[in-house]
């Protein structure tokens, strides 16, 4: 009998792409706690990486970052897709907040088939966090290296990014050379994306060639 409890156990550990969203256990698809917020950031100050906050309401969407807005604005402001396609192949895609972007003609410079936004489950066994949270910083939670991180070319002209770290009640101003780095030593450094100002048109480029210190 507890062998069977056992194997039961097992299975719901490591499936957690089946719970329903009432019922998503924050836990990573290796059964492991994911990184929070606090030990990110001591993380990247041990790192010598700078990364001051600012605490605000929860924000869910670019309107509500807009409106919310705590940062002084330019190109820095992003806005980040999860995405995977119907093999379950994951992307994390970083470019600026007002950036238009066809999935389709997205899907296709990636070579992905065909794209669709990751459900919330998958979002907390992939990367460990919750909706309206989603960035570059995520990716420390990818422990098998399981997504792929894409970020917009234009972003990399920018001297600092705005993002979340972990959570959608923070921000934090990171220089852009020190997120590439930080996300090229989690093992994953970023592939680059040309977009056309209509969204409409986009070409890739395999992985950043610049180095960063």
């Amino acid at each position: 009998m507890a062998r069977s409890i056992t194997a039961i156990i097992a299975i719901s550990w490591f499936n957690p792409l089946q719970n329903s969203n009432n019922d998503i256990p924050d836990r990573l698809v290796d059964g492991s706690l994911p990184t929070d917020s606090d030990s990110l950031l001591l993380e990247l100050a041990s790192l010598g990486i700078d990364a001051p906050i600012i605490e605000h309401p929860p924000m869910f969407t670019v309107e509500d970052s807009k409106a919310l807005r705590v940062t002084p604005g330019g190109q820095g402001d992003i806005k980040n897709l999860f995405l995977r396609n119907k093999k379950g192949k994951m992307w994390l895609v970083s470019c600026h907040e007002d950036r238009e972007v066809d999935l389709k003609a997205l899907a296709k410079a990636l070579g992905a088939g065909r794209f669709s936004f990751a459900s919330e489950a998958r979002m907390m066994a992939y990367l460990g966090i919750k909706p309206g949270s989603v960035s570059p910083l995520a990716l420390v939670n990818d422990r098998t290296r399981a997504v792929r991180f894409v970020i917009d070319r234009d972003l990399m002209k920018t001297e600092v990014i705005y993002l979340h770290p972990l959570v959608n009640t923070r921000t934090t101003t990171i220089a852009t050379d020190d997120l590439l780095a930080y996300c090229a030593q989690t093992g994953h450094p970023a592939d680059i994306i040309t977009f056309a100002e209509d969204g409409l048109h986009c070409a890739f480029v395999e992985h950043d060639e610049t180095d960063h210190v």
